[in-house]
């Protein structure tokens, strides 16, 4: 019996981000139930794939850029598939495939403006966001979506309890616009904490584009302590090992952002979090947007509105050992019960009739 194919077209692919490997993942899921699976794109990203996201395919071809065809190839190309998923750069397109998927990461209004003909060219998608913030941003714009979790890498997750280092960690890509992570005002407020706890040390790891050099050295110069360190592009063992290592997770994304007005530069769920909790690392969010839905404050972690309370709640924390222990697991379980692979394997098996 010949294969049922599922395609993705992304004009973002290269970036190789946490929401890449999301909706990559979907496709995994369709991948081991027997399905093909073609990409759009010119080149082969398969070896980026495998080593950036720790994904690979059975079934993976790739095929030429959507934007490259003719609309009459596009529909030759897209009509024989059972799922079609896109991600939108603002632009919509008539898909002829089975059923069409639009895959939303990003909260920007710019980018979901239903016009007339936006619409009509939508009217047989299903919209999945990656968080309920999404979610209900696309709903204020009257779009109606379904909520589709990513799930945390099995190689993150502490089986064990590791023995932790005087270290606070962030991850995230290192960049200026949209929901920069705000490494600047993250280094500064470590700076005041480490006055009196001269034994921590501050790692921030992410990734660097070319086009974002200038930023990281403009930090490197502005920063320089002995107790301050950027990894940047590092190999995924390494990350594993700093989220091993690190007792304190911060995550500064969103602050000093108005989430109404500009939900696009508030984290959208927080996979780095996630993953640091997974690690047994006690997670400090900014109180915006996705963390709120991962983070029980007080419970598996803690959300802070302002550099004073999240200096205030590490000085409660860093009080008691035993209050570290509980919060180190907590965190742990409740990523383990709802973000593993098998977890969200079943969830897109359900949402796309994956039989």
């Amino acid at each position: 019996m010949r294969r049922k194919t599922v395609g993705l077209y992304t004009p973002y692919l290269d970036v190789m981000g946490g929401g890449e490997k999301h909706i990559l993942s979907i496709l995994k899921v369709f991948d081991e139930a027997g399905y093909n699976v073609v990409i759009f794109w010119n080149t082969n990203l398969s070896f980026d794939i495998q080593n950036k996201l720790k994904l690979s395919f059975h079934h993976l071809r790739f095929d030429k850029d959507l934007r490259n065809m003719t609309f009459i190839e596009k529909a030759k190309k897209l009509a024989p598939l059972e799922w079609l998923f896109y991600v939108t750069d603002g632009s919509y397109f008539f898909s002829p495939a089975k059923q069409t998927a639009i895959f939303c990461m990003v909260p920007d209004k710019k980018l979901y403006h239903m016009s007339p003909i936006n619409s009509i060219k939508t009217t047989n998608s299903h919209f999945i966001a990656n968080s309920h913030f999404t979610a209900q941003n696309l709903h204020s714009w009257g779009i109606k979506s379904s909520v589709l979790y990513p799930y945390i890498s099995d190689e993150l997750f502490q089986e064990t309890t590791p023995q932790k280092k005087p270290m606070i960690l962030t991850v995230g890509r290192f960049f200026k616009h949209l929901h920069a992570k705000k490494q600047d005002k993250l280094i500064q407020s470590f700076l005041k904490f480490q006055e009196n706890h001269q034994e921590y040390e501050l790692v921030l790891a992410g990734g660097v584009k070319k086009e974002d050099e200038e930023y990281v050295e403009e930090l490197k110069k502005t920063y320089q302590h002995h107790s301050v360190h950027f990894r940047t592009n590092i190999a995924f063992g390494d990350l594993q090992q700093l989220y091993k290592n690190a007792l304190f997770y911060w995550h500064f994304t969103g602050l000093d952002v108005d989430p109404v007005t500009h939900p696009y530069q508030v984290e959208h769920l927080g996979i780095t979090p996630l993953e640091a909790m997974a690690s047994r690392a006690i997670p400090f969010c900014y109180n915006a947007g996705g963390p709120r839905e991962i983070i029980d404050s007080g419970k598996n972690g803690f959300l802070f509105k302002s550099e004073y309370e999240l200096l205030q709640q590490m000085n409660y924390v860093m009080n008691s050992s035993v209050l570290q222990t509980h919060l180190r697991e907590a965190a742990y379980q409740f990523v383990h019960k709802s973000f593993r692979y098998n977890t969200f394997a079943h969830h897109v098996k359900k949402l796309f009739y994956i039989k």
